[in-house]
């Protein structure tokens, strides 16, 4: 069961919300490249969040920047170099939802969201790109559970609480129909909260378009 309270929305590279023809009104945001561990940018209801949390002990480095903001569509890009350390994150730097957070689940409706991206890398990646919401039974408490929408893994792994013998994570529930893609879904803790992780059955998901809430309310 999720609790009650969504407290946290987040986007590892890129979120976009339709928007009504002829409503849109670009914002005059800061464009500039930030490549501070811990920088955040403010635009809005939006913060660009770098959020290296995991450097200790890396090489590289990893820097960001939004590209535009029109109502409450927003577009960015991060590049970034990573080796070394402990095989661990190095960084979840992300597009975070600062409005309409610490709401009850069950007053909320509806999420729609459209998220278009790409990427390109030389060498072995680990990554992911993925939403990130954070639930709590209280408004403003800790995390309880952490919901993540994965759109590409890029062997990284969800969390999970069973694995093959050969290694590979097990989901608890497999080829789940939603928002016209069929998921896998994963349970597993990472030692502070729950997590919940929906990924493809197979690929990669470079566009997407659906409804948050279908996600939440299949375990609410």
């Amino acid at each position: 069961m999720f609790s009650k309270l969504l407290i946290a929305s987040l986007v590892s590279l890129a979120l976009a919300s339709p928007t009504p023809a002829g409503l849109e009104s670009r914002a005059s945001i800061d464009t500039s490249t930030h490549c501070g561990q811990w920088d955040t940018v403010t635009a809005t209801q939006y913060e660009l969040l770098l959020d290296q949390w995991g450097i200790s002990g890396a090489t590289g480095s990893q820097c960001a920047s939004l590209v535009s903001l029109s109502d409450s569509t927003i577009s960015w890009k991060t590049n970034w170099t990573w080796s070394e350390g402990s095989g661990g994150v190095k960084s979840f730097t992300d597009i975070q939802l600062n409005q309409g957070i610490n709401q009850q689940l069950s007053a909320i409706s509806s999420m729609p969201t459209t998220w278009k991206w790409s990427q390109s890398s030389s060498g072995t990646v680990v990554a992911d790109v993925a939403y990130d919401l954070f639930t709590s039974n209280t408004a403003g408490g800790s995390n309880v559970n952490e919901i993540m929408i994965w759109l590409a893994n890029y062997n990284a792994g969800p969390i999970s609480s069973s694995y093959s013998s050969s290694g590979q994570p097990v989901p608890v529930a497999s080829d789940i129909s939603l928002a016209g893609q069929s998921w896998n879904l994963y349970s597993g803790s990472n030692g502070a909260n729950n997590v919940f992780s929906f990924l493809p059955v197979s690929g990669t998901i470079t566009s997407f378009s659906g409804d948050v809430m279908d996600f939440l309310n299949l375990k609410r």
